[in-house]
């Protein structure tokens, strides 16, 4: 699958920051809309998260609507609670969200981020004999089941002409797998920031392969089908805070990691490092970006990872980020 780097990055940024100054027109109206009938949100939340992310930058101020918070450990709940219709926004990995989706669930990707792909990486210890991809045949590799972790794998194993058969798989969570790669019990981690940051940083890992030219690395804002058809204008709005917000990052990074290390508890170099690596931006779910997370399911969908083929199409909305798609 080739992937177009190019699309990150302070391009798009600069076009989005102007598109989205262009928006205020919108929230105004968003608001008048939002009328004196205060609609409220559900919205599925990490720790250190959107919510902190809206607060820091200034943009949780004057909402025409309220945002009833959940927080929960990782995406996958996020998911399992839209799905359930007891959230009405979350935000999660693009084939995570696909892989729910296609299990049909009522949801849309209406936004999103970007991330750099060389922030998703396969790991291994300091003392390990691995030192690239060519290396991990017969080896015990861990990894998200369904999401990130096992595409990487794949995509790696695949592009180092390596049978998918001839490596194992174990599916593990992000913390279970540091502990067993630690305890010399897999062979390797395919994951994502902060926790590269926190495993190069702290436990001197190292990063073997990565994402790029492999993964869009794509972080999709979701929304329920029925808060898209009922609270529309207060979704618009979130989405278009979100976006500013995630502008506003970019030129923030020592602050937003301080705040967020205070949330989380996490190491401030570690948050540094991971979001000076990543650079998320903001996206506008156009032609090119559906083009390219269809190329990623049609590969997910061939692994084995997604159960069958799906038209990303149908899976998003584009009217969300159609303004700032106007302004480019």
């Amino acid at each position: 699958m080739s992937i177009n780097l190019d699309f990150r990055g302070r391009s798009i940024t600069r076009r989005l920051a102007a598109s989205l100054l262009a928006a205020a027109v919108t929230l105004s109206s968003a608001a008048a809309a939002l009328g004196a009938d205060q609609i409220v949100l559900r919205v599925g939340d990490q720790k250190g998260g959107n919510r902190s992310l809206l607060d820091i930058s200034g943009l949780a101020k004057d909402l025409p609507y309220r945002i009833e918070w959940s927080e929960f450990p990782a995406a996958a709940p996020i998911l399992e609670a839209l799905n359930a219709g007891a959230l009405d926004v979350g935000y999660t990995g693009d084939l995570s969200f696909l892989s729910v989706y296609a299990a049909g669930a009522p949801i849309k990707a209406i936004g999103g981020t970007r991330s750099d792909a060389k922030t998703q990486a396969i790991l291994v210890r300091a003392d390990s004999p691995i030192k690239s991809a060519a290396d991990l045949r017969g080896k015990r590799l861990a990894g998200t089941r369904g999401g990130w972790g096992q595409f990487l794998i794949d995509a790696t194993l695949e592009k180092a002409q390596i049978k998918l058969e001839d490596a194992t798989f174990a599916p593990l969570g992000p913390v279970d797998a540091k502990i067993a790669l630690v305890a010399g019990s897999i062979d390797a981690w395919a994951v994502w920031e902060p926790y590269v940051s926190f495993a190069t940083l702290r436990d001197k890992a190292r990063v073997i392969a990565d994402g790029e030219g492999l993964t869009p690395t794509v972080t999709f804002i979701v929304a329920s089908d029925s808060a898209i058809a009922s609270k529309r204008a207060a979704v618009q709005d979130l989405v278009q805070r979100l976006s500013k917000a995630r502008l506003w990052s970019l030129d923030h990074f020592s602050e937003y990691a301080k705040n967020t290390a205070e949330l989380t508890k996490l190491p401030e170099d570690v948050l540094l490092s991971a979001y000076t690596a990543q650079r998320t931006s903001p996206i506008v779910i156009d032609e090119s970006v559906v083009k390219e997370i269809q190329a990623a399911s049609d590969r997910a969908t061939r692994y084995g990872i997604l159960p069958k083929t799906l038209d990303v199409n149908k899976a998003v909305d584009r009217s969300f980020t159609a303004a700032a798609a106007g302004s480019n």
